[in-house]
């Protein structure tokens, strides 16, 4: 009897629960590889647009950069979580495989004991329960038989729901693993997909490198070009000045005409060209971290619009000026100065005499980078000053 009771308690015994653990962590390590592929395809999706944004509009090369270096570590990293998703789902699919195989066993031990059970009933006949519980000769005896049969009918119960839910379980291992087995072949086929793209991204950047580099070395050699011309602008100017002076003197004494330009004008000088700044006066560091120092402001506006005199002067200079294309630089006396550069047409020569308002010339483009525009400075006492501050506010 209790032989039987051991057998019986041993068939309704379910999995133990650390497979049931295993299964769980298995299943636990994949959803959380893809949650976190999810979270970074979210995150490249995000770079991808904002890369995509700067293609439509004027942006730095170092922005270029930036993303591009993001969009190449959010693949890398993709890369990264598919292999970790794939060795999940490996494990997974070993924990799987066990579970059938042992399920297998079972559902085959149970068959087998299920089987010779019915064999014997069968032998026995319908009645036999019934002849086992009369042929008791005791009261003690009927009891201890009628227990007997009960736990009899509760191990075929047993057996018959066991089988049952091996059944189940089976069929729904079966279809674990041909999921799992077509998460592999996605896995393979995304990381395929991502790898190419990852180095896609790295010639890309590579290009684009080198696309920095060669951008850098023309703007080292613009403002090698630009520092000559101011150069050769100070020098004239200067040597215009001395000259002008020495002119002017006698006796070592100076005797110099007041400016045109005066305090009282900040503020207050017309635009020599109507536009908006396309640069200040000043320091600018440029997208690949070069230094450009602007003496004067840049003017955006169409070619050919007429440019006029802020204040009456002399010009003193009328012809190209390197880097600054053609240029009028006038003299308003007391050693005040305005440049006008980028013209595209010249309509005074040196020695004219020119009032305030009066059209000079007309805008041009010296520098295909920067477009048509005016370059203007004014000179005061020879250093330059921010012509932004001697303009009206109102354009």
């Amino acid at each position: 009897m209790r032989g039987w009771a051991a057998l019986l308690l041993s068939v309704m015994a379910v999995a133990t629960p650390l497979a049931a653990q295993q299964t769980e962590s298995a299943e636990a390590r994949v959803n959380a590889q893809r949650e976190e592929l999810a979270r970074i395809r979210a995150e490249r999706d995000e770079v991808e647009k904002k890369l995509s944004g700067l293609q439509n509009t004027a942006h730095e090369i170092r922005d270029e950069v930036n993303l591009l270096d993001k969009q190449r570590d959010a693949t890398a990293r993709m890369v990264t979580s598919l292999d970790q998703q794939l060795i999940a789902i490996n494990d997974e699919v070993a924990s799987t495989t066990s579970e059938l195989e042992k399920s297998e066993r079972e559902a085959t031990s149970k068959r087998t004991v299920l089987q010779r059970r019915l064999i014997e009933i069968y032998k026995r006949g319908p009645l036999y329960s019934a002849q086992v519980l009369f042929s008791a000769q005791s009261f003690g005896q009927l009891v201890a038989r009628y227990k007997y049969l009960h736990l009899l009918a509760l191990r075929d119960k047993g057996l018959v729901n066991r089988l049952d839910d091996l059944h189940d379980k089976i069929e729904a291992q079966h279809g674990q693993l041909v999921r799992l087995q077509s998460s592999i072949v996605e896995n393979r086929a995304e990381k395929a997909q991502e790898a190419a793209r990852l180095v896609d991204l790295e010639k890309l950047q590579s290009r684009n490198l080198a696309r920095v580099q060669e951008d850098t070395k023309r703007t080292k050699a613009r403002l090698a070009e630009l520092e000559k011309s101011e150069t050769r602008l100070n020098n004239f100017i200067a040597s215009f000045e001395a000259e002008r002076r020495k002119a002017s003197g006698r006796g070592g004494a100076i005797a110099l005409g007041p400016s045109s330009i005066r305090t009282t004008d900040i503020g207050r000088l017309d635009w020599p060209v109507n536009g908006a700044f396309l640069y200040r006066f000043g320091r600018f560091v440029n997208p690949n971290n070069t230094t450009t120092r602007w003496n004067g402001i840049g003017i955006s506006a169409p070619s050919g619009t007429p440019v006029k005199s802020v204040s009456a002067g002399t010009v003193a200079y009328a012809g190209p000026m390197g880097t600054y294309g053609n240029t009028i630089i006038l003299e308003h006396g007391g050693g005040d100065y305005s440049v006008y550069g980028s013209l595209a047409r010249l309509d005074v020569r040196k020695g004219t005499k020119v009032v305030k308002g009066q059209t000079i010339g007309t805008v041009g483009i010296s520098d295909p980078a920067l477009g048509s525009h005016l370059h203007f400075e004014i000179r005061r006492g020879g250093p330059a000053v921010d012509p932004a501050e001697w303009l009206r506010a109102a354009r």
